[in-house]
């Protein structure tokens, strides 16, 4: 039976960045379509929520469509969104913001204009790697599929780590056995580049000597190559370091930053903001330091962290800092032992950066204590927004809440907002 083919009018955007129309009174979701965009498209599935389909042709272009800039727009799972222009991206990006809010009872917000970061502004990647016959397929994976995009350049990407992308090919295709699949983490830091192959083989002597090599002329400041969770440090030419208000911290191999120089600098100076006037703070899933640090320029900090390389690395930081304000560590796994409510009695405010999962449980505790402040940031708008509820049915008020978006063209967006309570 011949699949249906529609034409619709794109009358909005949805969350994840699809058009959406109507038909018969149904949403018709529509992938690389804007509004004002007439689509003819063909029905993929027929769900409870609408219509999904894939685009056969735009019949008549929005006004506000642009050329995308990629050579691989389409067919890589990123930037999806690049054929929006400057206007219609940032007020979609404000609307899943607002959309996200009101639907757990956020009406009156005030949701401020975003903060997007500029193309070749990501610091770290994670590529995939794949051995075959003609070499090694090396790029991000297809939307949707689990296949490989072969890439040469990136237009969201640093160019420190996309000129590393052929020499990277070449080596991994002189050192991966055939079939071999892997994801190569790369970070720019401000001592150079750290790089970690995840692959399932263990090194030989004479794919070492290459990978060394490799590091040497390409200038990398560490490379490390992890078999099943065996971490060996293949290359250590310089320690990876990150500097948070002039505090140098050692990065551990892989470890999370966030994506972007600007899009940190946003979130550090609204949680900074946000702290302002309140004596002593407590960072929980601390990370790093990426705020505890420059809160401790003028608080006393508790920092919270449950991954230990993380904390143990804070710390290094914290030691080499004598200028802070005492700085406190806890190792604390928060999803199963959250800071409580009774710890938090001498606590003046609190700052929390949990995963996309949100943070539940330590939030519950939060909201039972007397912290007259709360700053939270987020990377996914429906946890934090979740999070909020918690708090504001125990009587915190959102005060405003900043998109920051570092993931630019793409769904994927982090949130930061205030909370005081009354």
């Amino acid at each position: 039976m011949a699949a249906d083919i529609l034409e619709v009018t794109i009358t909005s955007i949805g969350a994840q960045g699809d058009g959406i129309a109507s038909h018969d009174g149904v949403p018709v979701f529509v992938p690389f379509a804007m509004p004002g965009d007439v689509a003819r498209v063909i029905v993929k599935d027929k769900r409870r929520n609408g219509i999904y389909s894939e685009l056969l042709e735009i019949v008549s272009e929005s006004e506000s469509r642009r050329a995308p800039v990629c050579a691989y727009f389409g067919a890589c799972g990123g930037c999806q969104l690049q054929y929006m222009d400057a206007k219609t991206y940032s007020g979609w990006v404000k609307n899943r913001a607002v959309l996200a809010l009101k639907q757990h009872g956020f009406d009156d917000v005030p949701v401020l204009d975003p903060v997007i970061t500029p193309p070749a502004s990501r610091r770290r990647v994670a590529l995939k790697a794949l051995k075959v016959a003609a070499g090694v397929v090396l790029g991000f994976n297809e939307r949707q599929s689990h296949q490989i995009v072969d890439v040469t350049a990136c237009p969201v990407t640093r160019e420190e780590l996309t000129a590393l992308f052929e020499p990277l090919r070449r080596v991994l295709d002189a050192v991966f056995e055939a079939k071999m699949a892997a994801t190569v983490h790369m970070t720019l830091t401000a001592s150079g580049v750290d790089m970690m192959i995840d692959a399932p083989m263990a090194l030989g002597l004479a794919a070492r000597e290459r990978l060394v090599e490799f590091a040497h002329s390409q200038d990398v400041a560490s490379l490390h190559w992890r078999d099943q969770g065996f971490l060996d440090p293949v290359a250590i030419r310089r320690e990876p370091v990150m500097d948070f208000a002039g505090v140098k911290v050692p990065l551990p191999p892989a470890a999370f930053i966030q994506a972007t120089d600007e899009g940190e600098a946003a979130l550090v100076k609204a949680v900074v903001d946000g702290c302002r006037g309140f004596g002593r703070v407590a960072d929980l899933f601390s990370g790093i330091g990426t705020f505890t640090l420059p809160l401790a320029r003028e608080h006393q900090v508790m920092a919270a962290e449950g991954a230990r390389d993380a904390l143990d690395a804070l710390k290094a930081g914290v030691l080499v800092a004598p200028d802070l304000k005492q700085v406190i560590t806890r190792h604390r796994d928060l999803f199963r032992q959250p800071i409580s409510a009774t710890e938090l009695e001498k606590v003046d405010a609190v700052v929390f950066d949990p995963p996309r999962a949100g943070a539940a449980a330590q939030v519950a505790e939060v909201a039972k204590s007397d912290v007259k402040r709360v700053v939270a940031v987020s990377c996914n708008p429906n946890t934090f927004s979740r999070d909020a509820r918690t708090l504001a049915d125990s009587g915190y008020v959102l005060e405003g809440v900043l998109p920051v978006d570092q993931f630019l063209w793409s769904s994927h967006l982090e949130l930061v907002g205030t909370f005081t309570r009354l």
